[in-house]
């Protein structure tokens, strides 16, 4: 789509960083208005327990109390939240029993911060325990504890199934696994917290708060309070990572709001990071069962996938993540015939969300386990089984087994690309002397293909607008909003490369519903390709309303104006021009404006290959990640630079998943993890310099040719690495290792084969 002197595809600096790098980003904890008190949350120490009484008496008492609210005096409905469910409504404040560790039972409002936490400290809770389960398996045994009583399917949150025929009869031979895809944390930089300030006496309140989708929670503020639209306003500003934890509404933020009102003054809560590792969105906790059919000659006949998924005691979003999962269960590949059943269920757990990648990732990560047994097995190389069975260049748009059809792809080319990056028959040779020669440093390479979906389950429509101003300079206002992305660099290139404004005369507006009318907000990597496209159409329109204009002005053909420095000329004559302040000075109301909805239609689909390569010790299991080569295609590229963030960004937390990263629970669902003590989060001394590459397929959906990168970085590396790990030490006998691979895990596997 780039024209001779077109910025777009070229690798631009981002103009986000020095704000951010300097301090003059401010993030919500930095805004602290005067009067502004503080809001505390007691929490159940007890995973399942019926609540006898809860004894506010003494925390009432004390100094700089204004406040204590639980849950028989809040005032608040339950709400479904992330959930689409209406059977599993969270109460704000627990008012009957608790469902996990971490579940809100009272909150305190106290004039300072540490007023609070000694308040907090004060407030008795008389518990009665109940039999707590964190194990999605068990949530489905018989006499296993029901949590939601009113559900006709008990612990059974959601159910997908789809294919009655898994093409195994057909097959000369089936390969089989059985893993996990373990609980993660977000664990962003920022954690999580509100700002409430209330409005004029007549009502509203101005929200601030770190979310991926402002803009859409404001009808659920003004609906739940009563509130008319207009005298609410909610604004994100720096955002310090999200992960997909960030997008939705938390019970902290409706009782943030409702002491705000009722107390009349701004009221702030700032999640700790021991709060944050349990009520904070977990992600993934999938268990899966899978069975592949091959032919002779290694071609797949068909696949049987079942999974169960770890919704959380309120069962909301990662009910319904199976349905992705099945969505992208065809992977990459031709598979004639697919059986699919995803269950999800209630634990005495943290509910799940939708974590990067959310439900695509635990697909991808399956497929490619099964595949690598199935090759292990027939004896071919984990490269050449995916070769032998790529859908074709020639073949799309596809139309998959399981419902969706694929846009454009070329997997072939980019599993060729990273072979060739990694010098994959080199380290094949490595391998093979470092086996022979008998050293206890054994070499892993591992393999992973994938396709991902990005703008899912609808979220292809989005905002934008785009103004000129008489002073020359432009506005994009759009409805997603950036929490590192880089939106300001990318939706002004746009802007730059259509009208000639100077990227540095370009201003995002964005996260302020006094701003933005709509908006889905930032998710499902969807940014680019929706509302950069929506920026792209705007651009347009606008530049075509101000060649009529400039027709006028410089009394030539509208089709011989064209865009120059600063403004419009006449083509061939750049003397004869009309600048871009004069052009909207002449507009109605001193602004050339055009704003709309983009809607792509439907989802688009990128995709790539990886290529992970380990060192295992044999003696102690200790694992190192020497290298990772990911080639990602996420269509047109408008920015590299940007498009190699996301990439080491998304490659460093799917490594962490296959070596380090695992939400744990005891065996009375009590967190193992609730701290950075006991989550091990990799730093990059623990992370190579990832080798990161493109090969470009244009998406014919969007005028931008654009896709998602967001998450497929997470996506392919995952697998790849996993794959490496059992690669290393699958000579030994080693079939399989659940993921993290951790030096405790290889050990283990290695003894039991010894």
């Amino acid at each position: 789509m780039s024209s001779s002197g077109s910025i777009l595809g070229n690798a631009v600096f981002r103009r986000e960083d020095p704000g951010l790098l300097t301090g003059a980003e401010r993030y919500y904890d930095d805004f602290s208005p005067e009067g502004t008190a503080y809001v505390t949350f007691v929490r159940s120490p007890v995973a399942h327990a019926a609540i006898e009484s809860v004894d506010t008496s003494d925390a009432e008492a004390m100094d700089g109390v204004l406040a204590v609210y639980t849950g028989q005096s809040i005032g608040l409905p339950a709400t479904a939240g992330f959930s689409m469910l209406p059977v599993f409504e969270r109460p704000q404040i627990a008012a009957e029993r608790v469902l996990f560790v971490g579940d809100i039972v009272a909150a305190v409002v106290t004039e300072t911060r540490e007023q609070g936490m000694d308040a907090a400290e004060a407030v008795f809770v008389d518990y009665s325990p109940l039999p707590a389960n964190a194990d999605p398996e068990h949530s489905l045994a018989e006499g296993a504890e029901v949590l939601w009583p009113q559900n006709e399917g008990g612990n059974l949150a959601f159910h997908t199934e789809l294919g009655e025929d898994d093409g195994l009869g057909q097959a000369a031979h089936v390969a089989e696994v059985r893993m996990d895809s373990q609980r993660l944390a977000a664990v962003p930089m920022e954690p999580n917290g509100i700002l409430v300030a209330p409005g004029t006496p007549e009502g509203g309140m101005t929200v601030t708060l770190p979310s991926q989708a402002p803009i859409a929670l404001k009808d659920e503020f003004s609906g739940l309070f009563g509130l008319d639209g207009d005298s609410v306003r909610v604004i994100a500003p720096a955002v310090g990572g999200g992960f997909g934890a960030k997008a939705g509404m938390y019970p902290e933020y409706l009782v943030a709001a409702k002491a705000a009102l009722e107390l009349g003054r701004p009221i702030k809560w700032t999640e700790t990071r021991s709060e944050d590792m349990v009520s904070l969105v977990h992600g993934r906790g999938y268990i899966f069962t899978a069975k592949m059919g091959f032919d002779s000659d290694g071609g797949i006949t068909g696949l049987n996938l079942h999974c169960l998924a770890d919704a959380g005691a309120y069962p909301a979003v990662g009910s319904f993540l199976p349905m992705l999962t099945q969505t992208m269960a065809q992977g990459v590949y031709r598979i004639p015939k697919i059986k699919f059943c995803g269950d999800a269920v209630a634990t005495n757990t943290t509910q799940v969300g939708a974590y990067r990648g959310a439900g695509r990732p635990e697909a991808t990560q399956v497929l490619e386990r099964v595949l690598d047994v199935g090759a292990g097995e027939l004896g071919i190389d984990p490269a050449e089984i995916r070769r032998r069975n790529f859908i074709g260049a020639h073949q799309f748009p596809y139309d998959t087994k399981t419902g969706v059809q694929y846009d454009s792809g070329e997997y072939e080319k980019a599993l060729d690309a990273a072979l060739a990056a990694s010098g994959y028959a080199d380290l094949r040779a490595e391998q093979t002397a470092r086996r022979e020669s008998g050293d206890s440093k054994l070499l892993g390479i591992g393999v992973c293909s994938y396709v991902e979906i990005t703008a899912p389950l609808g979220l292809h429509r989005e905002y934008g607008r785009v103004d000129v101003l008489s002073d020359g300079t432009a506005e994009v206002r759009v409805g997603t909003s950036s929490h590192g992305q880089g939106h300001e660099t990318a939706f002004s290139m746009i802007v730059h490369d259509l009208l000639g404004v100077p990227m540095e005369s370009v201003k995002l507006i964005q996260s302020d519903t006094d701003e933005i009318p709509r908006g889905a907000g930032t998710m499902g990597s969807r940014s680019l390709q929706i509302a950069g496209s929506a920026v792209y159409n705007a651009s347009q329109e606008v530049l075509a309303q101000a060649r009529e204009l400039a027709a006028q002005q410089l009394e030539a053909s509208v089709d011989d104006i064209v865009v120059g420095e600063g403004g419009l000329h006449v083509a061939g004559v750049p003397a004869q021009s009309a600048s871009w302040a004069d052009l909207a000075s002449a507009a109605e109301g001193g602004v050339i404006a055009c704003e709309l909805d983009f809607d792509q239609g439907g989802a688009s689909f990128p995709f790539g290959s990886h290529v992970a390569v380990v060192e295992v010790d044999a003696e102690t299991g200790a694992v190192a990640l020497l290298r990772h080569i990911a080639v990602d295609d996420c269509g047109t590229i408008l920015n590299p630079l940007l498009v190699a963030g996301q990439q080491h960004g998304g490659v460093a937390q799917g490594a962490a998943q296959a070596l380090f990263e695992w939400v744990q629970y005891d065996n009375e669902a009590n967190p193992r993890t609730a701290s950075l003590t006991d989550y091990l989060m990799p730093s990059a001394a623990e992370l190579p310099s990832f080798e990161v590459s493109n090969t470009e397929t244009p998406s014919p959906l969007n005028p931008l040719g654009a896709k998602g990168i967001g998450e497929s970085g997470t996506i392919g590396s995952t697998p790849a690495v996993h794959n490496a790990v059992i690669d290393a030490v699958s000579h030994l006998g080693v079939t399989h290792i659940d993921m993290p691979t951790t030096p405790e895990r290889i050990w283990q596997a290695l003894a039991a084969v010894v």
